[in-house]
C-alpha cells in the first residue's frame, strides 16, 4: 500500500505519526503542505477519500479544518467550496496529520487512528 502523509514537521502529532509508521516498517511519502500548499483538486480528492474510508460526509469538513470551532471563525461548513478555498489560501488551516492511500484517507489525530486505517 502506497501512503502519503500530509505532514508539518513542526507538529508533534505529525512527528508521532512518522515515528509510529517507522516502528511498523511502513514507508510513506511526506507531503510538506506548508512549503507547497495544497491545490483545490488535491483537497477535493481528500474529501472523496475520507468519505470512501467511512467518514460521514457531514464530518469531513470539520475534520479537515484545523480551527476548534470553524463556525465561529466565519466558516460555513455547508459550503465545501468556500472551506476548501480557505485551506488553499491558508494551508495552516488544514488539520494534520492526514494519511491517504489509493483506497481512502484518515485524519490521524490522534496518530493511533492510523492503526484501523492500515488494518
Amino acid at each position: 500500500m502506497s501512503l502519503r502523509v500530509w505532514f508539518n514537521p513542526n507538529c508533534s502529532k505529525c512527528r508521532n505519526l512518522k515515528a509510529l509508521l517507522e516502528e511498523r516498517g511502513i514507508e510513506a511519502e511526506y507531503r510538506h503542505y506548508m512549503d507547497q500548499g495544497p491545490s483545490l483538486q488535491e483537497l477535493e480528492g481528500l474529501v472523496q477519500k475520507l468519505t470512501a474510508a467511512g467518514t460521514p460526509a457531514d464530518q469531513v469538513l470539520p475534520l479537515l479544518l484545523r480551527s476548534k470551532d470553524p463556525a465561529q471563525d466565519g466558516f460555513n461548513l455547508a459550503d465545501q467550496a468556500s472551506c476548501l478555498a480557505t485551506i488553499v489560501a491558508d494551508p495552516a488551516q488544514l488539520q494534520r496529520p492526514i494519511v491517504e492511500s489509493e483506497q481512502g484517507a484518515v485524519v490521524a489525530r490522534p496518530p493511533e487512528l492510523v492503526h484501523d486505517f492500515l488494518g
